[in-house]
């Protein structure tokens, strides 16, 4: 093995270590948006929602603008995540390149 092809190799590992934490990470903050989303739709409209910001509960006024916003921010998250995905297929491509290089 080339001493190339091994530092090529190893910063594919690397990235694809990274981009694995990643996609767990924005994985989990849609999964995370879905359920309040369902939990919205499931809330009993007399009763009041509260919203975190910083180390505040504030109750919620708009609930519609809330669903809003959180709709925008799962939109955006799912369109991360999919970049991810597509950078973690050309990257297993890329090793498994190298790989084939390296056995013939």
């Amino acid at each position: 093995m080339s001493e190339v092809d091994s530092e090529q190799l190893q910063a594919i590992v690397q990235e694809l270590q990274i981009l694995q934490s990643q996609l767990s990470q924005i994985t989990n903050q849609v999964n995370e948006i879905s359920l309040t989303l369902e939990a919205l739709e499931n809330q009993n409209p007399n009763k009041p929602v509260y919203r975190a910001v910083g180390n505040l509960l504030l109750e919620v006024d708009d609930l519609d603008k809330l669903r809003s916003d959180l709709g925008d921010s799962k939109t955006a998250f799912e369109g991360h995540l999919q970049r991810l995905v597509d950078r973690e297929v050309g990257l297993r491509g890329n090793y498994e390149e190298i790989i084939q290089n390296l056995e013939n």
